[in-house]
């Protein structure tokens, strides 16, 4: 019997948003991230979090760094449901603006 749980990560959908699921932690974040940068942006600009299950300060790492990366292809990204206690930390930590749409 395997334990392990599912793969965490982004997934596109038909609309065109990426959404992510699972967990993303110091564990996987960078495992997270090198893979989101393999394949293009959402083409609808929606990156969805409304599938996190866990979250530690590493999750708004990998978010701010998306929207690096869509800043330097010129893109637009909009970052959805972001939990509470993500905006929280990136409040305290005073990068809330590198959030915004």
């Amino acid at each position: 019997m395997n334990d392990a749980a599912p793969a965490a990560g982004f997934a596109a959908t038909q609309d065109g948003r990426w959404i992510f699921a699972g967990e993303l932690t110091f564990q996987n974040a960078a495992r997270v991230f090198a893979a989101s940068a393999r394949v293009p942006l959402p083409r609808s600009g929606t990156v969805d979090f409304s599938g996190l299950a866990q979250a530690d300060s590493a999750a708004l790492a990998v978010a701010i760094a998306l929207k690096r990366r869509a800043a330097g292809e010129r893109v637009k990204v909009a970052l959805a449901s972001l939990p509470s206690s993500l905006m929280t930390l990136a409040v305290a930590y005073g990068v809330e603006e590198l959030l915004a749409t």
